[in-house]
């Protein structure tokens, strides 16, 4: 059985960045998990964080980590994520939470950051959605 490897780089040629990588490349024998966005919706189906772009974007990415711990995966598994923030949210404010929230990663994610009229739920002011990248023990 090939072991998994998962390599993150910033090539020669693009920009070397410490909080995002601009490539993963996934080899072995793996599972990947999709995980749908995610916004300040908790567990009883209640909004956190009524216009607080800080506060949802905290429980949008505890949503993310609860979906990851559901397939015994974590943030460092995380291979891509997509963010949607409501024009006119601070996207420093969601860098600040997640660095809180996260921690620094040795080898981040793709990361890709759009700014967006609205959302499904027009209360929401953040949505994530995430693919992570763990090896595949038959399970």
């Amino acid at each position: 059985m090939s072991r998994l490897v998962v390599k993150h780089s910033n090539p020669e040629g693009l920009f070397d960045s410490k909080f995002y990588s601009q490539v993963v490349t996934v080899s072995g024998h793996a599972k990947t998990i999709y995980i749908g966005g995610q916004n300040a919706i908790n567990s009883k189906g209640e909004l956190i964080g009524r216009d607080n772009f800080e506060l949802q974007t905290k429980q949008a990415l505890q949503n993310i980590k609860i979906a990851l711990a559901s397939e015994n995966a974590t943030f460092d598994d995380v291979i891509k994520l997509n963010i949607y923030m409501v024009d006119g949210c601070d996207p420093a404010i969601g860098f600040k939470v997640f660095q809180e929230t996260v921690g620094h990663m040795e080898k981040p994610p793709l990361i890709t950051v759009l700014k967006v009229a609205g959302l499904a739920n027009p209360l929401c002011l953040i949505e994530i959605d995430a693919i992570a990248v763990v090896e595949d023990k038959g399970e």
